[in-house]
Parts: structure tokens; C-alpha cells; sequence
């Protein structure tokens, strides 16, 4: 009979804890998490097909989402930069909150504002538009995982991770599956594609955004815990704005201004190698990526070395997270580590950049395409969430960390098989809900594998490098995913994506193996 009472004295507490305020709050958050992306991604993708756009300038848009890769960059910015007015008003963390969040209103509403087929110059403002909704989201992102760690004790953390999951993947189908509906509502196909109905669904995506606005003006600013006993002046506040600032520029000039000379040396390679044209376009395009980072952090250093900006403060917003991470594992371990972050989502980001242009080449509607890859789809990632979260516990992270790895890989060659048979509704559906379920499993196993490698004394910091550093390298590669299709054919291009996880397993296994021996 005790027993009996203990038993539902604990169950009444789990439901309290999950109708906890902050709980709750978080899925709201995470829904206005959830929104942005997928028009950046595959939305967006199916607008531009519509509007006639070529399928290789499709996939390069995938790279407006950089600034997710980057978001490390500004994440100490954002930790410690106050807001005019909103700050004193709303705090350290709602005030960015809102100020994300009406950026990423306004870069939505841009997007639908701008047709792609008037030109050559409007489609560069949709790329602009999309890189600043790139920009917005990342910034939402980083503070909205410091509000989460910050508002309740570790306690609640988890139950706080999986309403903000849930919500994101809400986000998800709204944006995803939502907007799509939306579309054939308002009357676009894409055998008479309609530039208004498309501007007035980015209208509406920009109206859903007020959940997250609404969410944040009623929620209570987290108490401030562990802060820097260090008190930084305005006047330091502002020079490292400022500092920032310079370094982007330095990066945006080395990019842009190297662009004539990239393309010179792209055609004169591709013309001595003609065979390897696309892989020479990758590498050199990735050289200069790294090389504009490189010029501007040469340039900023230059900068705090002159006195510009404070180097106490400087140290503690990028060296201190880094540094700590490279001293708790020793040099080899902390790149081993850094390579599996960079590398353990390739197979599914690069096919996934490609997907929804598939779908449509295979003859699939939009409703077709939103109810069974959209929806459908992200219900069953949520399954495999659930599971990954099971297994992990019962199994450890490593374990199925590489479980994971290996049906993440392996089921893309479903879609190998849905290449050859064309239009068949019931082995779409079988393929999405085989791969979302792995997806999801592998997921799960890979946010508790990030948990793992952070400090919470640089929590911030230290989970958006992480996080940034495993979307990367898989979305400068899913840039050139539309030229891959196009030069060989969707079912060599599913082929590469699974050959491209047997190196990430040869990586799970050597770093579970360094770790575990405390190398």
C-alpha cells in the first residue's frame, strides 16, 4: 500500500515537472525556432523550382544557412553586448530574443516581397534576404540556449531539451508542410507557378512568427548565475562591437573582392582537369572561404593587439571556451572530437539539401511532398528521438552514437531504389519513414554526445561552436549537391552520400575508444 502511494506520489510529480512554466515555455520557444529554416532550405527550394530557377542555383542557396556554421563567431556578442533600451526593459537574454525574432520577421517578409524571376538582380536579393534570415535564426538560436540552460537548475534540463525538440519539429512541419500547403491554396503549381501566392505564404510563415514574440514578452527574464566578476564599461562594450564589425568587414571584402580571381583559377584548373571540374570548384571555393576567416581573424587580433578593443575581454569571449575544451582532452582527442562534430551529419545534410528538387523530379505533388515527407517524416523523427533517447541510456552515447551513423548512411540508399522505380507513393512513404526513423535516432545520440563535451562554465560558446561545426563543412558540400545530380544522376549521387559516412564510423570508433582511456 506504501508502495502503492509512493508510486503515484512520483507520477503526480513527473506531470507537474512537465506542466512546469518553463517547461511549457519552451516548446514555444522551440516552435519559433523551428520556423525559420526550412524556408531557407527545402520551402524555398520548391518556390525557386516553381519560378523556373536551375536546379544547380537552387542547391547554392542552401548556403544561406551559413550563418548556423558560423554563429560561434557572434555568440560572445551576443553574451555579453546589452541592447539600447531593450536591455534595461527586457533583460540580457529576452531583449536579443526579441530583437532575433523581429530580424528574422523582417528577413521573411523581404523574401516574400522579392519575385526570382525578374532578374538576375532580384534573385540576388533573395539570396541577401535569405542570408540575413540565416543570420536572424542563428542569433534566435544561440539565445534561446542560453535562456534554456539558464532559467531552471540541471535538474529540469532534460525535460526542457524534449518540449524544445518538439516544438522545433512543430516549427518544422509548419514551415515545412504548412507552407506547401499554403502555396497550392493560394492557387501556384508548378505548371502555372503564381509569384503572389508564394509571397503571401512568406507573409503568413512571417505572421506565425508572433508565437515566439508573444512567448518572450510574457516570460520572465532567467535569474543571472556565475557571472563575470569583471564589470565591462559602455565604452568596452562598444569597441568590441565595433571590433566585431571590423572583422566582418575584413572577411566580406577577402571574400568578395577574391571572386574574379577564384573564378579565374577555377576555369584555368577545370580546363587542365576537366575531369575533376567539380571537385576543383569545391576545393578552391573552400580555400577561400578559410582563407577570408583567417584574413579577418588575422585582422581583429591585429586590431586588440593596437589597443582597440579590450584584451581581457577578447581572451575570455573566444580564447578561455576553446582553450578549456583543448586542455580537458589533450590535443589529439580534442581533434579527433572536432572532426566527428564536423563530420557525423554529412550523409543526411548533403542528400537533404537536394531532397525536395528529387521529390518534384520524380513527379510528386507539393501535397504529396508536405504530407508524407514534411509531415509524416517528422513525425517519425520524433519516433526515432524517443528511441535514440532509450537506447542511449540503456547502451551509452558511443554506442549508438555509431548505430546511429550507420542506418543514417545505409538509408540513403533507399532512395537509390526510389530513383529507379519513379513515382511510387508507397515506397515514398516506406523511404521517409525508414530514414527519419534512423535520423532521429541518430540525433538524439548526437545532442547527448555534445552535451558531453561541454563546460558549463562556457556553455554558450562552447555549444554554438559545436553546433555550428556540425553544419559546415556538410552544407559547403551540399552547395555543390544540384551540379552532382546534374553531372551524374541521382542514384551515383545517393551512392556518394552513403560512402561518405564510412569515414564518420572510423572516427566514432577511434574517439569512443581515445575517450574512454582518458587519452
Amino acid at each position: 500500500m506504501i508502495a502503492t502511494e509512493e508510486g503515484r506520489g512520483r507520477k503526480i510529480d513527473m506531470l507537474r515537472a512537465w506542466l512546469h512554466p518553463r517547461v511549457l515555455t519552451m516548446l514555444f520557444l522551440g516552435f519559433s525556432a523551428g520556423v525559420p529554416i526550412l524556408l531557407i532550405f527545402s520551402t524555398l527550394s520548391v518556390w525557386l523550382i516553381e519560378a523556373g530557377v536551375s536546379r544547380s542555383a537552387v542547391t547554392f542557396f542552401s548556403w544561406a544557412a551559413l550563418g548556423y556554421s558560423f554563429k560561434f563567431i557572434w555568440a560572445p556578442l551576443v553574451d555579453k553586448l546589452p541592447l539600447p533600451y531593450l536591455t534595461s526593459r527586457f533583460g540580457r537574454r529576452r531583449s536579443w530574443m526579441l530583437l532575433s525574432q523581429f530580424s528574422v520577421i523582417t528577413a521573411i517578409v523581404w523574401m516574400g516581397c522579392t519575385d526570382p524571376t525578374a532578374g538576375e538582380t532580384s534573385l540576388t536579393l533573395m539570396a541577401l534576404a535569405a542570408v540575413f534570415l540565416g543570420f536572424s535564426s542563428a542569433t534566435q538560436d544561440i539565445v534561446i540556449d542560453a535562456y534554456r540552460i539558464e532559467c531552471v537548475d540541471e535538474s529540469m534540463q532534460a525535460m526542457l531539451a524534449s518540449t524544445y525538440v518538439a516544438g522545433y519539429r512543430i516549427g518544422m512541419i509548419v514551415a515545412g508542410a504548412g507552407s506547401l500547403y499554403v502555396a497550392s491554396w493560394f492557387g501556384t503549381t508548378q505548371e502555372m507557378y503564381d509569384v503572389s501566392a508564394w509571397r503571401m505564404t512568406y507573409f503568413v510563415m512571417a505572421a506565425v512568427m508572433l508565437v515566439g514574440v508573444i512567448t518572450t514578452c510574457i516570460i520572465k527574464e532567467p535569474e543571472e548565475k556565475n557571472r563575470s566578476a569583471y564589470q565591462y564599461s559602455a565604452q568596452q562594450y562598444i569597441r568590441f562591437f565595433l571590433l566585431f564589425l571590423f572583422a566582418a568587414f575584413c572577411f566580406g571584402s577577402c571574400f568578395f573582392l577574391s571572386s574574379s580571381l577564384v573564378a579565374g583559377i577555377k576555369e584555368q584548373l577545370s580546363a587542365d582537369f576537366t575531369l575533376h571540374s567539380k571537385v576543383i570548384g569545391f576545393g578552391v571555393e573552400t580555400v577561400r572561404l578559410f582563407l577570408a576567416l583567417a584574413v579577418a581573424a588575422v585582422a581583429g587580433w591585429i586590431a586588440v593587439l593596437a589597443g582597440f578593443a579590450d584584451k581581457e575581454m577578447v581572451r575570455d569571449s573566444y580564447v578561455a571556451p576553446v582553450q578549456d575544451f583543448f586542455v580537458r582532452y589533450g590535443g589529439k582527442t580534442a581533434l579527433l572530437l572536432l572532426l566527428l562534430v564536423g563530420f557525423y551529419r554529412v550523409s543526411d545534410i548533403v542528400l537533404g539539401v537536394v531532397s525536395n528538387v528529387f521529390y518534384l523530379d520524380m513527379g510528386f505533388s507539393k501535397n504529396v511532398i508536405a504530407t508524407v515527407t514534411k509531415t509524416f517524416g517528422l513525425l517519425m523523427t520524433l519516433v526515432g528521438g524517443f528511441l535514440g533517447g532509450m537506447l542511449t541510456i540503456r547502451f551509452g552515447v558511443y554506442r549508438i552514437l555509431f548505430v546511429g551513423g550507420v542506418l543514417a548512411a545505409a538509408t540513403n540508399l533507399l532512395f537509390m531504389l526510389l530513383a529507379r522505380s519513379g513515382n511510387d507513393l508507397t515506397l515514398l512513404t516506406v523511404v521517409i519513414g525508414t530514414d527519419n526513423l534512423c535520423a532521429g535516432l541518430a540525433s538524439t545520440a548526437f545532442v547527448a554526445f555534445l552535451s558531453s563535451l561541454t563546460n558549463v562554465s562556457f556553455t554558450a560558446v562552447q555549444y554554438a561552436l559545436f553546433s555550428s561545426l556540425m553544419t559546415l563543412f556538410p552544407k559547403l558540400l551540399g552547395g555543390y549537391s544540384g551540379t552532382v545530380v546534374s553531372s551524374y544522376g541521382y542514384e551515383n549521387f545517393f551512392l556518394l552520400t552513403t560512402l561518405m559516412g564510412i569515414p564518420v564510423l572510423v572516427i566514432i570508433w577511434f574517439a569512443g575508444r581515445l575517450v574512454q582511456k582518458g587519452i
